[in-house]
């Protein structure tokens, strides 16, 4: 395919696709589906070879939102299920990151629900991050505590965070249907704060939630000009409880074809792939390895992923390697850009974790869903269980 072609060399090129071009590769049939998924494979192995680094979440505040993100779990008013508790002790902190780098992550994202974080709150956190830092000195920490007030970046990144999140989402046109409670120009502030900061960036989406392929186009070109180190691509898990329970509107093809196009757009960036792979690209997580450089190991803020284990072996299987601590994730151009940092619910990390007060009516769910693969954690963070890493 000439687009194919064409998207292969501005990737090599670090070029920015036309809107056209992303939309078309949105557009390919089931047919074209592997000759995407091998182009966009030359991209990712052009800048990130055959590596594959590994981040683990560590949900530091769950539930209890003031916040009303539709397709969040932990929003006001839901009725998901979910594990409910307030601020991990840093020793507790330490103990759930300490799972995660022993299973190979080296990444520690701490996240937080809420609208954003208090001084107080930056403290707690501070104290956490030099906890974590003092057991593991070469891991890095990413923060991800929603809006941030003046100064708090600088103070987070004082502490030794490496990088600070904040997801866009969806399309600024379409923000306002997703979220009423903040704007989306108050979160490309957060994520613009900490990269004034020296923070490096952390900045992605959800898919699934509805939008239109202009929509998903949209907040993809709008990442690149943001221009974060990482994007992680959330796919909507429709949990009960909150108000999108009934958008099933994935399929692993479709999956496959947004990861694409973020990879074409994105060439040089971490892209990883979060929450939601399991329930919707379920045997076809594999193929997406050729596509992202990054996922989160074990499980996400409220709901189960397959076990840590599973995703090495997966790792492995599909003839990649897991990224050692020592290896510099970001191509030497922008390792240097962003001071040499290797590198999604309440405005963080992995997102996705979203539904109704009642399951969703099977008559309108596609047939390529899988509602039973929607389970909420119940281990690891805020338990007394052993964590999945």
């Amino acid at each position: 395919m000439d687009l194919l072609n064409t998207l292969v060399d501005k990737g090599l090129r670090r070029e920015l696709p036309t809107r056209e071009e992303a939309l078309a590769v949105l557009a390919t049939s089931d047919d074209e589906l592997l000759d995407v998924v091998a182009a966009a494979g030359k991209v990712r192995r052009e800048w990130f070879g055959r590596r594959v680094k590994l981040n683990y979440l560590v949900n530091l505040k769950s539930g209890l939102c003031p916040e009303d993100c539709s397709y969040c779990s932990q929003r006001l008013g839901s009725k998901a299920e979910i594990l409910k508790y307030t601020w991990l002790k840093p020793d507790e902190a330490k103990k759930a990151a300490a799972a995660g780098v022993a299973g190979g992550a080296k990444r520690v994202c701490l996240v937080a629900s809420g609208r954003g974080p208090t001084d107080r709150d930056v403290d707690r956190v501070s104290r956490t991050i030099e906890a974590i830092k003092e057991q593991h000195e070469g891991v890095e920490v990413c923060a991800c505590l929603g809006l941030l007030s003046e100064g708090q970046a600088d103070r987070l990144r004082s502490a030794g965070a490496d990088a600070y999140n904040h997801n866009l989402n969806t399309s600024e046109g379409t923000y306002g249907d997703i979220t009423t409670t903040h704007t989306y120009a108050d979160r490309v502030d957060t994520v613009q704060q900490a990269q004034a900061a020296g923070l490096s960036a952390c900045s992605g989406l959800i898919a699934g939630m509805g939008e239109t392929d202009a929509d998903l186009v949209d907040v993809v070109f709008s990442l690149r000009e943001l221009d974060p180190d990482s994007v992680p691509v959330n796919f909507l898990i429709p949990m009960e409880g909150t108000p999108l329970a009934k958008d099933w509107h994935l399929t692993p093809q479709r999956c496959l074809r947004i990861l694409a196009m973020v990879r074409f757009v994105c060439p040089d960036v971490e892209v990883r792939l979060a929450g939601g792979r399991e329930v919707h690209l379920r045997s076809m997580q594999p193929l997406a390895l050729n596509l992202v450089n990054s996922i989160f190991l074990g499980d996400y803020l409220t709901s189960e992923g397959q076990s840590g284990q599973t995703d090495l072996d997966m790792i492995a299987d599909a003839g990649f390697e897991v990224e050692g601590a020592a290896t510099t994730t970001l191509p030497e151009h922008r390792a240097t850009a962003a001071g040499g940092c290797g590198s999604h619910e309440g405005g963080c990390a992995p997102c996705g974790d979203a539904a109704d007060a009642s399951a969703p009516d099977p008559s309108e769910v596609p047939s390529a869903a899988r509602t039973d693969l929607v389970a909420v954690r119940r281990r690891g963070a805020g338990t007394d269980l052993a964590p999945n890493a």
